[in-house]
């Protein structure tokens, strides 16, 4: 039996992937893992819907759900919480360069470069040096 998360991460997944918004039973017919009540997959979309997770919209007698926010969004809100709950927050961002491959490392470098040039030299003139020469990710 899964636990809530992995069945909330799974609801979400058929969200993130319907092209539009689908209804419980819907949801529920991609779940083909192990049998689920329709009951149970309405209260995990209700659940998700408090959370801010999944948004839903009336349509006739039935609900139709979808992700309120892209799954990059939503996984990088993980990271900066899981980064928030760190005692040392650069250390966990050591770790976390450390274990990136070349490419997503280098996705990072282009991100902060334009974080950087975004920010502009209002930091003391020190624009393009955080996070560069640092860390080698």
């Amino acid at each position: 039996m899964r636990r809530s998360g992995e069945l909330e991460r799974a609801i979400m997944d058929a969200l993130w992937e319907a092209r539009e918004p689908r209804t419980a039973k819907e949801v529920l017919a991609t779940l083909t893992e192990e049998k689920l009540a329709h009951t149970t997959v309405i209260t995990v979309l209700d659940r998700l819907t408090r959370k801010g997770l999944a948004r839903r919209e009336r349509v006739g007698r039935s609900w139709r759900y979808a992700p309120a926010a892209s799954r990059e969004s939503y996984v990088s809100s993980l990271m900066i919480d899981a980064l928030g709950r760190a005692t040392d927050r650069e250390a966990v961002l050591v770790h976390f360069a450390h274990s990136m491959s070349g490419s997503e490392a280098d996705a990072l470098r282009s991100a902060l470069a334009t974080t950087d040039d975004a920010d502009g030299a209002d930091e003391g003139g020190q624009s393009g040096e955080a996070g560069q020469g640092r860390h080698r990710a």
